[in-house]
């Protein structure tokens, strides 16, 4: 327990006119100035140094959820940036720029392999063998969908056996720091010591932050950097990277999807069908891929010289996972990036069109024969997957004939046996006209099938973004940026710009599903590059104010040492979609309960709304503690107040300081008696 002092309603501070953190807590006390809690929405412009990277080497991980991969550049040259190596295995007709999120560990839950090389193993096992290994596929989703997430959350392999999620996640990223630290040695003239290379790696905007200090634990676990050195690691928000990078684009690197007006799917200006102009840019894509390093632009490219002080943009990041929205504005002349509205989205990533295809083949073939067939042929059932992805990043809207999909052999076999009938009675009794049988073995799905995967994930992605335009905050958008594996899709980018193509410019990068992974290297390189972000949330604690009668409920009053206080207030550190600059600091005062106190812990609540006074009320949940080890007070000289010569005990004070501008909320906290620095930190795992 704590007592609070001094709650101050105007808690946002700015040391100075300084954007980072004072080095010193104690030399803030004095000079900071307090700044209203919304900061003024035109800040003074200033032309931006560009911050020397304090690393030698930057290396930033995509960790997607359906193909995941690594980037570095070098800080003395960071206009280039590599790309990894090729990977071996793979698709035919399927461009591996990245490796499939894929793991498999052996019976005895050692790490055997990660991406392509998992599952081409786990696909030649024996069936019967194969059913003791552990599979796991697209698992980042679970970290999205989990409310309650901790360190002891489980991941299902597909067999069924559970393992810790922090496991799993720590092989993956061990086993990209691995292969990344020799790429990088292999590029590198000089001997890099582990501290001279920071780490960045992606997740969601959408994702709270249990889940962003899910993934520091895993990297810590993984071995990535230690605890010891948080600042090597950033956590970089997945359409935040893509928007810093797209602000680097030359015109030639775009496909602009609102040049041609259509109807029908043909260019009004002339007979040359809507389709050929993705065909010329995967062909442009595909000799591009050849060389394996990128030049950017030291300052923003071309095709921002159109756009005006105070335009915005969006980034729609369609992954394989979620949709992950986020609006900026670009500060001219020092191009740095403003949030205008909290990131939004949800789960409706290009893994929705997997089970719209799962829900198809239950229809058909009954659910019980699915879970059955999935259980007993793992394997099997993962080839199954393969083929279909592969079909799917073919669909393209208009297209006359079907897509084939082939049926293993033990699918067919495992049905014949389990239901006594063939695969083709089965496809014939469900009356389902738009799915055919081909005598080759293969399910041949027609256009309409393929819509029908398609429509429901699609219409949820375009709904998203034509609710988050029409906000008063976004409304005026110049561009909209498409990025992420699933923008690849014909099929999903023929719906938006059919959709929105006469609202605003619709802009997808060539190399798209890269372009995360590139913002993330620039991220690295400069994390000052986004100056202000919006809370996507509430965040306060609860404390105990005079009680007002008449104001105040009688159920919360306490009486205590014969004053009356009202307790649970939520006292707000910031409140939702609130302005928050890069270095504005909230600071709260906190003294120990009983002398000699070594612990003060502090409940953090937080409420998707603002309109809440008290942390019982309706939507207010508790999300995680401040966690503050007291050093021993240092001995005072006889005679002092509280000293060995007796005297009242002067009161502590541990004055702590939080940051909510950043990609991840942090704390420090100094012992305002001593000056000295108190061990603080942040938990959002242990509720």
């Amino acid at each position: 327990m704590a007592d609070v002092v001094q709650p101050d309603p105007n808690s946002l501070q700015i040391p100075g006119d300084d954007l980072s953190a004072p080095s010193s807590p104690a030399t803030a006390r004095n000079d900071c100035s307090i700044t209203p809690v919304t900061p003024s929405p035109s800040p003074r412009v200033e032309v931006r140094p560009r911050m020397a990277c304090p690393f030698s080497v930057v290396v930033a991980i995509d960790f997607g959820t359906t193909s995941s991969g690594y980037a570095f550049s070098f800080s003395q040259d960071s206009e280039a940036i590599h790309m990894m190596k090729r990977w071996e295995g793979g698709d035919p007709g399927v461009a591996n720029q990245k490796s499939p999120t894929c793991l498999l560990l052996t019976p005895d839950l050692r790490f055997h392999s990660f991406g392509f090389a998992a599952r081409d193993f786990y696909h030649d096992l024996d069936p019967e063998e194969a059913r003791h290994w552990l599979y796991f596929d697209k698992f980042k989703m679970k970290i999205h969908s989990t409310s309650d997430l901790t360190m002891e959350t489980e991941l299902e392999a597909v067999n069924g056996r559970k393992v810790r999620a922090i496991e799993v996640f720590a092989h993956a990223l061990r086993f990209f720091r691995e292969h990344a630290l020799k790429e990088v040695k292999d590029q590198s003239s000089s001997v890099l010591e582990g501290e001279q290379i920071r780490w960045v790696i992606t997740v969601p905007a959408v994702w709270r932050q249990p889940a962003k200090q899910f993934m520091r634990e895993a990297a810590y676990l993984g071995g990535l950097v230690s605890p010891e050195c948080p600042e090597q690691l950033l956590i970089a928000l997945e359409p935040e990277a893509a928007s810093i990078y797209c602000r680097k684009l030359r015109l030639h690197q775009v496909l602009d999807l609102s040049l041609q007006p259509m109807t029908n799917g043909l260019n009004l200006d002339g007979p040359r069908p809507f389709d050929s102009s993705f065909r010329q840019a995967r062909e442009q894509l595909r000799r591009s891929r050849h060389s394996r390093t990128f030049l950017v632009e030291s300052g923003t490219g071309e095709l921002w010289s159109e756009l005006q002080t105070g335009d915005r943009y969006i980034v729609a990041d369609c992954g394989g996972g979620t949709v992950d929205l986020t609006v900026h504005q670009i500060e001219q002349p020092q191009g740095t990036l403003k949030e205008l509205y909290k990131a939004s989205g949800g789960p409706y990533g290009a893994v929705g069109v997997d089970l719209a295809f799962e829900a198809m083949l239950c229809q058909i073939f009954g659910e019980d024969f699915i879970q059955s067939f999935k259980a007993k042929r793992p394997a099997a059932w993962v080839d199954l997957t393969i083929a279909f992805e592969a079909r799917k990043r073919t669909a393209a809207p208009g297209r006359a004939n079907a897509l084939n999909i082939s049926l293993p052999f033990s699918f067919i076999d495992y049905y014949k046996r389990h239901r006594g009938q063939s695969v083709e009675a089965a496809l014939r009794r469900s009356n389902m006209n738009i799915v055919k049988w081909s005598s080759q073995g293969m399910l041949r799905l027609t256009q309409e099938a393929m819509n029908e995967l398609f429509q429901p994930t699609i219409f949820n992605i375009v709904k998203h973004i034509e609710e988050l335009m029409a906000k008063p905050e976004v409304r005026g958008v110049r561009f909209l940026f498409l990025v992420g594996g699933f923008a690849e899709s014909p099929m999903l980018q023929k719906a938006v710009q059919k959709a929105l193509g006469r609202t605003c410019r619709i802009i997808i990068p060539h190399d798209v599903g890269l372009t995360i992974l590139k913002g993330a290297v620039l991220f690295g390189l400069d994390p000052t590059v986004v100056r202000v972000r919006r809370c996507p949330l509430t965040y306060g604690v609860g404390v105990l104010n005079r009680f007002v009668e008449g104001r105040h409920p009688r159920d919360k009053l306490l009486v205590k040492d014969g004053r009356e206080w009202c307790t649970d207030i939520l006292d707000r550190f910031v409140s939702v979609d609130q302005s928050v600059a890069l270095g504005e600091v909230v600071r709260r005062s906190y003294t120990p309960a009983r002398v000699g106190q070594r612990k003060i812990i502090i409940n953090i609540y937080c409420s998707a709304t603002d309109d809440v006074t008290y942390i019982s009320d309706p939507g207010v949940r508790k999300c995680g503690t401040i966690n503050l080890d007291l050093p021993e007070p240092l001995p005072q000289p006889p005679g002092a107040v509280g000293g060995a010569g007796g005297g009242v005990p002067e009161r502590r004070e541990i004055r702590a300081t939080m940051q909510f501008g950043d990609t991840e909320i942090k704390v420090t906290a100094v012992d305002i008696m001593s000056n000295r620095s108190v061990r603080a930190s942040i938990d959002f795992l242990s509720n």
